[in-house]
């Protein structure tokens, strides 16, 4: 092996060394800091019981009974529940504006 391919070698293997330490770092800095347990975009994120309110004014989604039949009745009142549903979805003004996002808007 040449001096420069033996050159080549030792700083490919210097490179990878170097990102695994620093990627290490990094990781350990983001579990240590607490930071790793606001990210809400890792899947399984469960919040804290105390970070869990309890609102009584929400009203739940409509679910159809998983046991039951399914009979005039029960399709009168999902279709009772869906247009309350599109109510509300027509009910947003400018839904493609940067507000539409918002805490508030989001219920967050």
């Amino acid at each position: 092996m040449t001096v420069g391919g033996r050159n080549l070698v030792i700083l490919g293997i210097a490179s990878v060394v170097i990102a695994f330490l620093t990627t290490g770092v990094s990781l350990a800095l983001y579990h240590n800091s607490g930071d790793i347990y606001l990210d809400r975009s890792r899947p399984g994120y469960l919040p804290d019981e105390e970070e869990i309110e309890q609102d009584d004014n929400v009203k739940d989604e409509y679910v159809f009974d998983k046991t039951g039949t399914i009979n005039d009745t029960v399709l009168e009142e999902y279709a009772e529940n869906l247009q309350n549903e599109i109510e509300a979805i027509e009910a947003y003004k400018n839904p493609f504006s940067a507000d539409a996002l918002s805490d508030e808007r989001l219920g967050i």
